[in-house]
């Protein structure tokens, strides 16, 4: 489960390399976790790329992100529990649109049923 100042990895090419989780962007009273297709509000603590002028996004920068893998296990109706071996994250704009142009990794299924068919289709895999 991921909560309020998790270090999560970002599994895109958008130039940031970890993000900690500011604040869950999800509706109802103060959310204490989210999971897989949960939006959150995160600052990049450490950049990709040596060379900064060529990343999307600077050290520091309040960013959006959707959670594409969780090290929590997932329980699936067919009765399949599943989890990742790392938390991971991928970059959005203020459109909700991912701010990379590749996703490095495998996403999990339950991007689907939260409308992100867009990173479903760039990434590598789908599990």
């Amino acid at each position: 489960m991921i909560k309020n100042q998790t270090i999560l990895n970002v599994t895109d090419n958008s130039g940031a390399k970890l993000v900690r989780c500011l604040k869950i962007l999800k509706k109802g009273y103060m959310p204490r976790y989210c999971k897989i297709g949960d939006i959150i509000l995160g600052s990049v603590i450490k950049l990709r790329l040596k060379n900064r002028n060529l990343s999307k996004v600077k050290k520091g920068d309040l960013v959006f992100g959707v959670i594409v893998r969780s090290r929590a296990f997932i329980n699936r109706k067919i009765g399949l529990n599943l989890s990742f071996s790392s938390n991971s994250i991928i970059l959005l704009n203020k459109q909700r649109k991912p701010l990379g142009t590749r996703i490095l990794g495998f996403v999990s299924f339950e991007l689907r049923a939260k409308k992100f068919s867009k990173i479903m289709s760039m990434a590598k895999g789908v599990i």
